[in-house]
């Protein structure tokens, strides 16, 4: 069986394409600056990778061409081998529990929740009827990034603000990065072999929460009411005081939209070393003595340490494993290591050399032998996890 997963952006699709059950990925690519001059897409398969610049007026066009590369590449022989496509559609509000699969009903309910995400959900759904209209016969799933989160009970997912804005409004926790979490739960049943397991993850990237797993179950996550809130990110702010922004619009020039774009893509790492929002690139201008980088790793780190700390009082101590993910979870050893050294007195202890080694997609248990509980960096796999949910509703 044939799927393709994919995530797609207001000027981006990126996309995977997997043979089922065996799991094993047949090409891959994305197509960029869609609706943008100078528009371009990469694909990889068989050891080949082919850059080819193109006219990408629209996401029809990245589709068409996508479908059309399948069959002169021999990945597929017709459009009917395609047996599913899987979108990452990243709000479903509180609707939405699981994957789905997308119908005229739920694309209407989901484009009448988009000022939940105006971002990203009017992108995602101009991808869904993309491949709606030129594979009408191939079943289209929708994996929300939400829906791994509505297992949060009440007291985890309201806000001390009016009660009427959750009636009126819907406004609440309601998390993100589902499908990450969901496919690291299920990676690590079968590493502890175990039915039901207790979880904290970092999914540490460019943006980036921490969840707290309870039974197999988002119990509590850092990400709220939009991506922004939770752990400094790469050029998101994280948790603030809300206080700020009236204060920046009565002293300065700035506009609420202004300070909106400031909190999203000028702030975290970026923000505070006035560098990169790439760590890779904050590491190296502290090696050159730059302040500000070495503090912009500092109150990183403070805030993934704080969030830990929490969901390990939240789960009462009862954790099978602190798990690292995502681009720095999996490949930032020191940082790793920075934030088990600032909490071994709650009985956690890295194996340094062992950190080290574990990188570039590498994954394993880095913590010591005596440590109390197990730490582990496990690559993260959202787009096979949509694929496994994909198949599974088509069966």
């Amino acid at each position: 069986m044939k799927v393709i997963s994919v995530n797609a952006g207001s000027s981006s699709l990126k996309f995977r394409m997997f043979e089922m059950p065996e799991e094993k990925v047949l090409i891959k690519g994305v197509f960029e600056r869609i609706g943008i001059n100078n528009s371009f897409y990469t694909i990889e398969f068989n050891s080949n990778k082919i850059k080819k610049e193109v006219e990408l007026k629209n996401h029809e066009d990245a589709v068409k061409i996508l479908m059309q590369e399948l069959l002169d590449n021999n990945i597929i022989s017709s459009l009917s081998e395609l047996s599913g496509v899987s979108h990452r559609l990243v709000h479903g509000g509180d609707k939405y529990p699981n994957s789905c699969i997308l119908n005229e009903e739920v694309i209407k309910e989901v484009e009448s929740i988009k000022d939940l995400a105006p971002l990203h959900v009017p992108a995602n759904l101009m991808c869904v009827k993309a491949f709606m209209k030129e594979v009408p016969n191939t079943i289209q799933v929708g994996c929300f990034d939400t829906a791994f989160h509505q297992t949060l009970e009440e007291d985890k997912y309201i806000y001390p603000i009016p009660y009427s804005y959750y009636i009126d409004y819907k406004v609440r926790k309601y998390g993100f990065h589902g499908m990450s979490y969901k496919y690291i739960t299920e990676t690590m049943k079968e590493k502890l072999n175990k039915d039901s397991v207790n979880l904290i993850v970092c999914h540490i990237g460019q943006g980036a929460s921490i969840s707290a797993i309870k039974d197999n179950k988002s119990y509590d996550t850092s990400m709220g009411f939009t991506p922004n809130s939770g752990i400094v990110m790469g050029t998101r702010s994280g948790d603030i005081d809300y206080g700020i922004i009236k204060y920046m619009m009565n002293n300065s020039d700035k506009s609420f939209d202004d300070i909106d774009k400031d909190l999203n893509k000028k702030s975290g790492l970026y923000g505070i070393s006035m560098v990169s929002s790439d760590w890779r690139d904050v590491d190296a201008a502290i090696k050159e003595g730059n302040k500000n980088a070495k503090l912009a790793h500092y109150v990183f780190v403070n805030s993934i340490v704080s969030y830990i700390s929490k969901y390990f009082v939240e789960l009462n101590g009862d954790i099978d494993a602190l798990v690292f993910t995502a681009g720095v979870g999996e490949n930032a050893p020191h940082i790793r290591r920075m934030v088990v050294e600032r909490i071994n007195c709650l009985g956690f202890k890295i194996d340094r050399e062992l950190n080290d080694i574990t990188r570039l997609g590498k994954e394993g248990k880095i913590s010591t032998k005596d440590s109390k509980y197990d730490i582990y960096v496990v690559p993260t796999n959202e787009e096979l996890m949509m694929a496994r949910d994909c198949v599974s509703l088509i069966k």
